[in-house]
């Protein structure tokens, strides 16, 4: 016995090897600096999503999706899932020790008995033991047990990333139906006006001083302006659902008073360098662990080429009466050890391996591909942050022109200089800018939140659990 537990200690001592090729990270398929921008520096710390989201209103929907979205339960509970498969993995690497008993009665006919006569055999044991334990001496259940570590990271950025996306998408959804909101109320201002304008017509016609055409034009205007109602109602409250949905409920009854759209302030986003993507990013990280997992299955299919030891020890007792089971001399015990060496398996192990190295070459491209699209959308954001400023300054002097013109042409149309065409042309001028207005502002508040999520702000909540 002592023996065979000097050979089992030795195996265990000898499992240490791995066949895991050396992981090193790709390349950045990137440019070093961003273009257009100035005095980067590498390691910006991005605002929490709290900082970066001042307003109370938004802040809280933002805690509500975080608690109720089903999107996040699912993320939630893949990661759990994957905590378990690695515990499960791992566990291959230490023996099972389990305790069994037994009891065997036989009774033997007389003529298949040796005496002639019919017997009763019994037979009792007790015993405790291991039961074909894999000896990892080439790793490849090591390999196995980092590539379920590496999966079980990969599925915590993958939380990470719903997060970020659900942080996002509550925001902008938050600012769609503000804007929708804000057009509606537009556009009912607009249709008082115009079917002010429109009995003021009617009263010339009657009269005999405004002509069939002025009127035809008034009510065009009117009926315009009632399409575009029916059509922004419509759309808010489909804004309004989607939002429900974000939130995995509907809008807290308790919600603090909305900013206006000219009012929202997000904190200010240092950019840095495109290096810092590779670690703030989750969908990068996450990408990054499955190719680390992809890695180390390579190790596992090499070890398949060698001899596989399994062993099998148990020590206990057995006696054929179960009140001498424990006496004295009635001891015994089995050691077991049984070796799997390949030769022919139709080429099954090396198509494995060259499956596992092909997997490998597609994470990478993966990795790549993600990092590219990372770069594209901080580039895309950067540009946008400088010529949505531009466009909204624009906008502001369009829509401050065109209220002149309005006036302008209100004045001359009451005092008899100009007729009614000019002024149902200078309210819709004014009513235009005014929703462009509108939709511009949301553009550009859209597009901070969508460049704050390409930098990999949002959750810096760290929900790494104990393994």
């Amino acid at each position: 016995m002592k023996r065979t537990a000097l050979a089992v200690a030795l195996l265990t001592a000898l499992s240490g090897c791995s066949l895991i090729p050396n992981y090193q990270q790709p390349e950045a398929p990137v440019a070093e600096q961003w273009s257009d921008v100035q005095n980067q520096q590498g390691g910006a710390e991005l605002p929490d999503w709290r900082e970066f989201f001042q307003d109370p209103a938004l802040q809280q929907l933002i805690e509500t999706a975080l608690e109720n979205n089903r999107d996040m339960r699912i993320a939630a509970l893949n990661v759990e899932a994957f905590r378990a498969q690695y515990r499960i993995q791992r566990s291959a690497l230490f023996p099972a020790i389990d305790a069994s008993g037994g009891a065997n009665r036989q009774r033997i006919p007389g003529n298949m008995s040796p005496t002639g006569d019919s017997t009763i055999n019994s037979q009792y044991s007790a015993a405790l033991g291991i039961t074909a334990w894999e000896v990892d001496l080439f790793g490849r259940l090591n390999s196995l047990r980092e590539q379920a570590l590496a999966s079980y990271f990969a599925s915590e950025q993958a939380q990470r990333s719903t997060q970020l996306s659900l942080i996002s998408s509550v925001a902008t959804a938050w600012l769609t139906l503000q804007a929708d909101q804000e057009t509606l109320k537009l556009v009912r201002e607009t249709l008082s006006t115009y079917e002010e304008s429109l009995r003021l017509v009617e009263r010339s016609y009657d009269a005999g001083v405004a002509s069939s055409l002025e009127l035809q034009q008034a009510r065009t205007s009117a009926n315009s302006a009632r399409v575009s109602l029916a059509q922004f109602e419509r759309q808010s409250v489909q804004s309004r659902n989607a939002l429900n949905l974000l939130l995995g409920g509907n809008t807290p009854a308790d919600l603090a008073t909305p900013v206006p759209l000219k009012q929202f302030e997000f904190a200010e986003v240092p950019v840095g360098l495109p290096a810092d993507l590779l670690q703030r990013r989750p969908d990068i990280l996450q990408a990054e662990f499955n190719l680390k997992a992809a890695n180390a299955n390579i190790g596992a299919a090499r070890a398949a080429f060698f001899p596989s030891i399994s062993l099998t020890a148990t020590a206990g007792s057995l006696s054929p009466d179960l009140s001498g089971l424990f006496d004295g001399g009635s001891g015994s015990w089995l050691f077991q050890p049984s070796i799997n060496i390949p030769i022919f398996n139709a080429g099954r192990l090396r198509a494995n391996l060259d499956y596992s190295k092909i997997q490998k070459d597609i994470n990478v491209a993966r990795y790549e591909k993600t990092i590219q699209t990372a770069f594209q959308e901080v580039a895309d954001g950067l540009i946008e942050r400088t010529t949505y400023t531009q466009q909204l300054a624009a906008h502001d002097a369009l829509v401050k022109s065109s209220e002149e013109y309005y006036a302008l042409a209100d004045r001359r149309y009451r005092e008899g200089i100009d007729n009614q065409l000019t002024l149902l042309d200078a309210q819709r001028l004014l009513f235009d800018a005014q929703q462009a207005r509108i939709q511009t502002q949301f553009a550009q508040l859209a597009s901070e939140i969508k460049l704050y999520k390409a930098l990999g702000g949002g959750y810096t909540q760290d929900n790494t659990q104990a393994l």
